[in-house]
């Protein structure tokens, strides 16, 4: 019986406590980073909008968390050196996000590529982190996919909105929920969904976009090139995607 309110506390802190603290937290640091002259786009500040996003990237992996695992200890395996490095990862990909409302001319241009670089850079670190010191843990996953997912849609939304990268250079973003909807549309019609294919040449592919898109971000950068490559890295993305669905679905036989 004495399990069942502590198991209530610890999913009312990582789904309400931790993401407005977390979210207020980043908004108060940035509304002293940002200059004022990099808040005057749609009347919005860069600093709420990463304080919302990073809030709803920490709801998102704390939603749904299977209260059995909610054991002793819980609070102190969030907070344990591997999901430190993932948290700060999720704040860095919040940062780019808030230069969404932020206009191309600011002072800041520099930041985005920055943030998402270091991000990029801690994405491996974490795991690393979780299997040499043995706390690998199902928030750390959840909060590695979530991060992971949102990166790959806030930084290429900026660089799009800035005119670094073309519109449909979005569609690597929609990818990955348009897959996952039409999975969870099979099941939800009880229609069979195989296993995934081995995921080595996701990876890859997903590290080549990151770096792609990282340098993109980089003012020194020339806009004509970036354009020009744009087709050559985001086809075999999307190629994976289509080929995962034909696996998954059964129209494609996974041969290893």
């Amino acid at each position: 019986m004495a399990e069942a309110p502590q198991r209530r506390s610890v999913h009312v802190g990582v789904g309400i406590g931790l993401p407005l603290v977390a979210a207020g937290a980043l908004a108060v640091l940035l509304f002293r980073l940002f200059p004022a002259d990099a808040m005057v786009r749609w009347g919005l500040s860069p600093a709420v909008v990463a304080g919302v996003c990073w809030a709803g990237q920490l709801w998102y992996a704390g939603y749904g968390l299977d209260p059995g695992g909610l054991a002793d200890g819980f609070w102190r395996r969030l907070l344990g050196l591997a999901n430190a490095v993932t948290l700060a990862r999720g704040a860095l990909y919040a940062v780019v996000a808030g230069f969404v409302v932020v206009p191309p001319s600011t002072s800041l241009a520099w930041g985005p590529a920055l943030c998402y670089g270091a991000g990029v850079a801690l994405d491996n670190l974490d795991g690393a982190v979780a299997r040499t010191v043995g706390r690998e843990t199902e928030i750390g996953r959840r909060l590695d996919m979530a991060f992971d997912t949102f990166g790959f849609v806030a930084a290429p939304l900026v660089a799009v909105l800035w005119g670094l990268l073309p519109a449909w250079y979005l569609s690597i973003s929609a990818a990955r929920y348009v897959f996952r909807g039409a999975v969870w549309l099979r099941r939800v019609r009880g229609l069979p969904v195989g296993d995934l294919p081995d995921g080595d040449l996701s990876r890859y592919l997903a590290g080549v976009q990151m770096v792609f898109v990282t340098v993109a971000l980089l003012p020194p950068t020339p806009t004509e090139l970036v354009w020009a490559l744009a087709p050559v890295v985001l086809a075999p993305s999307l190629a994976v995607f289509t080929r995962d669905y034909l696996v998954v679905t059964g129209r494609l036989s996974d041969r290893r």
